[in-house]
């Protein structure tokens, strides 16, 4: 496990079907997974992942929380900074991600793209330019 960071920073958790055996897409676009809680079956119960130092879960529906797919609609959108927004965004797509919207430079100084993932999540991959 990473230690306790020393500053304040979020985690999303996203949530996704129960029952849900296969997480390699995230592996895939360059996350690296800290740990994998299973259940007896074998399917994910939560899952820690960390890109380029920004963590995230993975966590099976619980206490009345939607994942993408069964609420029909984004539940939220993650937002990354990254060094490189071609390289994720590139690795994320033939991971098996569907593109948003392409990379670009936009006015209010960011440069931008989105994708969808496999369980429904949007991705927001950004740096400033």
């Amino acid at each position: 496990m990473t230690p306790t960071p020393l500053h304040t920073h979020f985690a999303p958790e996203l949530h996704i079907p129960n029952g849900t055996f296969n997480i390699d897409f995230y592996t895939q676009f360059g996350a690296v997974e800290l740990f994998c809680f299973r259940n007896d079956d074998g399917s994910v119960h939560v899952a820690e992942f960390e890109i380029n130092g920004a963590i995230f879960h993975l966590h099976e529906t619980m206490r009345g929380a939607l994942e993408p797919l069964s609420a029909k609609g984004v539940t939220a959108t993650i937002g990354l900074f990254v060094p490189n927004v071609d390289e994720i965004m590139n690795k994320a797509i033939q991971a098996g991600a569907t593109e948003i919207n392409p990379v670009e430079d936009h006015d209010y100084g960011y440069r931008q793209g989105m994708f969808k993932d496999p369980f429904g999540h949007y991705w927001q991959i950004q740096k400033r330019i």
